[in-house]
């Protein structure tokens, strides 16, 4: 369920947003044009809006600015710590992608950057499949995700981080559940979302899935 990242992502906590503006060069083509990537997330959100992993709080804040009410969900409590204290009325939860407190209204967007990644393909065809029984028609899903164009995609960005010896990085693509446009489009139509794939970077897509009647598409 990516809870076996939750100490990784308390010990980063502190350092993140040094991370993702550059700082770390085995990671500064992962959060190239990261602002980019999270104004794309937020302007595609539609009414009430739940987000999964939501770190330090910098997609949450863009969300929060185009008037949507958020609903925040994430396992690590020093990167909540560090989000309630840029957004001290944020409403953030202990929680990961299939295990969260109960939302006691209609969600008509979930949202996610730079997460969904830590679960299996096991657990996230898991977890659209409870975003499906979540949505009405017209609702959608909106990720920022590391994913890949196909398999062999993958085997050369591992063997270009070799390369380099970006041993963290290298460490990271070996070792955390990455996919492949393929699976996850397969994923999404089996539960009845019509989904597109927008390239950002050569580690980051935009998933935009949007929820169709049971029997169309």
């Amino acid at each position: 369920m990516g809870r076996e990242f939750e100490q990784l992502f308390n010990e980063w906590a502190s350092t993140y947003d040094q991370t993702v503006m550059g700082n770390d060069i085995e990671y500064k083509e992962v959060f190239r044009k990261y602002d980019d990537i999270l104004d794309e997330v937020a302007t595609k959100a539609i009414g009430s809006v739940l987000e999964f992993g939501v770190g330090t709080g910098n997609l949450t804040r863009r969300i929060i600015d185009k008037g949507h009410t958020i609903y925040g969900i994430d396992p690590s409590e020093e990167m909540r710590k560090i989000a309630t204290s840029k957004i001290p009325d944020l409403n953030v939860m202990d929680g990961d992608f299939l295990s969260f407190p109960k939302i006691n209204e209609p969600i008509q967007t979930i949202v996610s950057s730079y997460a969904f990644h830590h679960l299996t393909d096991s657990e996230k065809e898991e977890a659209i499949a409870i975003y499906s029984n979540m949505l009405n028609t017209g609702d959608k899903i909106v990720f920022a995700d590391s994913i890949f164009e196909n398999e062999k995609a993958l085997l050369e960005m591992i063997e270009k981080a070799k390369s380099r010896r970006h041993l963290n990085l290298l460490q990271d693509l070996e070792t955390e559940y990455y996919s492949t446009i393929p699976v996850l489009k397969k994923m999404f139509s089996d539960n009845r979302f019509e989904v597109s794939f927008k390239q950002m970077n050569d580690f980051v897509w935009i998933i935009e899935a949007v929820k169709i009647i049971k029997g169309s598409g």
